[in-house]
């Protein structure tokens, strides 16, 4: 299939500040998670995919549209949600919303049909009626995240949607990603800094840095260890199990006092490991495949750019 998105050799300079540097991605349907420090280029290429900016050189497509054509066209299909807040003081949360999907070309009683519908599915109930300064952190999110849904986008642009919410509101944010992308086929980019999110979320995950792409590739394959491995929580003396395991032929260590680290993969391990746990008289409490972090394979990513700079 074509992709969403197709981006070939851009560069973006600002006066002698280099945001954007040959960066060259492909984007498909899917939930993408985009990464990267502050600094990175991230802000940028948002802008130059709304067609808010104008690239330096390179060439690409967004939605099937080139790269600084069609601007108003593509802005149709994308609904964008900020990372800071963009209300108009005085109006209520329903109004607000009505006058996002008026914008798109809703008519005033469709616009209206659609702001509740929208505000329903956010779990946002009879606070819709205040005005929206008076709304939490919370609540602002969730008016972002409704104004940028209202008008039935085919991609979703969300920047640090679930920054500032509790535990619960967070979960219950990310559940609606999750909805949209399931059910509705809405492809979203994902733009945060808390990494637990696009390892929930996520299809893919772009890694920026110094205004290039570092990683870009499916969760699945950057969490994939080189060498298969399985992760044993115990019950006893990991030591001993330890010295067992090397006895009869395996690689492990200890990772932490009731954790080892076994190299092979689940299915041809057990019959050894279960044999040596009864021996070493440990309870094995669960057996899991080893994964690379996310969190070190974005700093090694960074670092990386760090290392070639200095």
């Amino acid at each position: 299939m074509p992709a969403l998105i197709e981006l070939n050799d851009l560069s973006k300079d600002y006066g002698s500040f280099r945001a954007l540097s040959g960066v060259s991605l492909r984007i498909d349907e899917g939930i993408t998670g985009l990464l990267g420090p502050n600094g990175a280029g991230k802000s940028t290429l948002i802008k130059v995919l709304l067609g808010l900016v104008k690239i330096n050189s390179g060439h690409g497509h967004v939605l099937g549209f080139p790269i600084g054509q069609s601007v108003a066209q593509v802005r149709t299909q994308i609904g964008y949600m900020p990372e800071d807040d963009c209300y108009v003081h005085g109006l209520s949360g329903i109004e607000s919303i009505q006058v996002a999907a008026r914008l798109s070309g809703f008519s005033e009683t469709e616009a209206l049909r659609r702001g509740h519908e929208i505000l329903d599915f956010c779990g946002m109930g009879q606070e819709r009626y205040r005005p929206v300064e008076t709304y939490s952190t919370g609540m602002r999110q969730k008016l972002r995240f409704a104004m940028a849904i209202v008008h039935d986008p085919k991609l979703l642009i969300l920047d640090e949607p679930t920054s500032g919410l509790d535990p619960e509101e967070r979960e219950a944010m990310l559940n609606r990603i999750r909805i949209l992308a399931r059910e509705f086929h809405k492809s979203v980019i994902l733009c945060t800094h808390i990494l637990p999110d696009v390892q929930s979320v996520c299809d893919r995950v772009v890694i920026f840095a110094r205004g290039m792409v570092r990683v870009s590739d499916s969760l699945e394959a950057l969490c994939r260890m080189p060498d298969p491995s399985v992760t044993v929580q115990v019950t006893g003396d990991c030591q001993k199990l330890l010295g067992r395991l090397e006895q009869k032929g395996l690689r492990a260590k200890i990772l932490l006092p009731q954790q080892l680290q076994i190299v092979g993969d689940a299915e041809s391990l057990s019959p050894t490991l279960w044999v040596a746990a009864s021996e070493s008289d440990c309870v094995i409490r669960s057996v899991t495949p080893s994964k690379n972090s996310l969190e070190q394979i974005f700093l090694d990513a960074v670092r990386e750019v760090h290392r070639a700079d200095s």
